[in-house]
């Protein structure tokens, strides 16, 4: 069962729609299904423990990973333009994201005059928490409401209390196939009202070598950070993983105009999954597929979101066009 328990403080304002328990059952649900599966999978929320994090934190500083710099200079660029055509007083922001980038959405609201609140969201207390301590000194004036949640499950819970800009940024969405963007989306727009609006980052199709390159660093920061799922899995499901007898592998798949990311058994082996009651067999040369990163044109950017009901109101890019920010409103 969920639950929804507001708690009170001085500031800022916490509700929780998630809690440990449902988070471990989460866990425990996505890898007897990813790992039933042919090919295997998991999901890539489960990089980030505090060590995933810390790993992601190194891979967006790596020469090779454009885009975490790439939207950051869009919206150095582009933020108080933005902030006007949004004209919103609160802005929502769906995983906590870097300071950086939230600042900039922020400091563009705070020039409109209109800054009233900010509402991250993000399925990990900590990461909210340091969010909202990263901010409070330098917007004294501003209300903060975080929000413990899935933002696949819960975004019809989100708070409602004013002209809502909703950041999903980072190109995370990347993350979802085709018919989980359709219904992420379809969720967004059924929560917003008709002067709230959705800005997007998205990564766009760009040179392949770089593309692939971003995914697979030569100093191997993504290889261990591909690897910390096994870990995850190790400390929260009792399995016996042995992360060092995978190789780190990113392919493009031509087709569906994604990097994909995945985990190659070095030999044949045979895990347990104590937690689960479960042994999974793996053959040499067998992957694991543990993330999708999908890459996007414009005209299916404005198709997905046209589908969702949303109008693509302003569209900006970089000079080489390797990512692209979208700023949407509700049809």
């Amino acid at each position: 069962m969920e639950a929804s328990v507001t708690v009170s403080r001085e500031a800022p304002e916490i509700t929780r729609h998630l809690t440990a328990a449902d988070l471990e059952a989460s866990l425990a649900r996505d890898v007897a299904e990813g790992l039933g599966r042919m090919p295997k999978t998991l999901p890539p929320k489960y990089f980030y423990d505090a060590r995933g994090s810390e790993l992601f934190e190194q891979i967006t500083t790596l020469e090779e990973y454009y885009p975490t710099r790439t939207e950051e200079s869009i919206l150095a660029t582009h933020a108080a333009e933005i902030t006007k055509l949004a004209d919103a007083d609160t802005l929502v922001e769906l995983g906590s994201g870097s300071s950086t980038k939230t600042r900039l959405l922020l400091d563009g609201m705070r020039s409109t005059g209109r800054l009233a609140r900010y509402v991250p969201v993000d399925v990990s207390e900590s990461a909210l928490l340091g969010a909202i301590e990263s901010l409070r000194a330098d917007y004294p004036g501003m209300a903060m409401h975080g929000v413990i949640a899935d933002f696949e499950r819960h975004l019809g819970l989100l708070p409602r209390e004013g002209t809502r800009l909703v950041a999903f940024l980072g190109g995370t969405i990347g993350n979802l196939a085709p018919a989980q963007r359709a219904r992420f989306l379809a969720a967004v727009r059924s929560g917003l009202g008709p002067a709230d609006r959705l800005l997007l980052g998205t990564g766009l199709v760009t040179d392949l070598t770089r593309l692939v390159r971003a995914y697979d660093d030569n100093s191997g920061v993504t290889a261990e950070f591909n690897r910390n799922v096994l870990r995850v899995v190790n400390g929260s499901l009792h399995a016996d993983f042995e992360p060092e007898a995978f190789d780190h592998v990113a392919v493009w798949n031509a087709e569906a105009e994604w990097i994909e990311m995945r985990l190659r058994s070095q030999k044949a082996q045979t895990v347990r999954i104590a937690d689960l009651d479960l042994t999974v067999e793996f053959a040499e040369g067998e992957e694991l597929r543990t993330e999708i990163s999908a890459k996007f044109r414009r005209e299916v950017v404005e198709r997905e979101l046209a589908e969702a009901g949303f109008t693509l109101e302003a569209w900006w890019t970089d000079p080489q066009e390797d990512f692209a920010l979208s700023l949407a409103a509700p049809s």
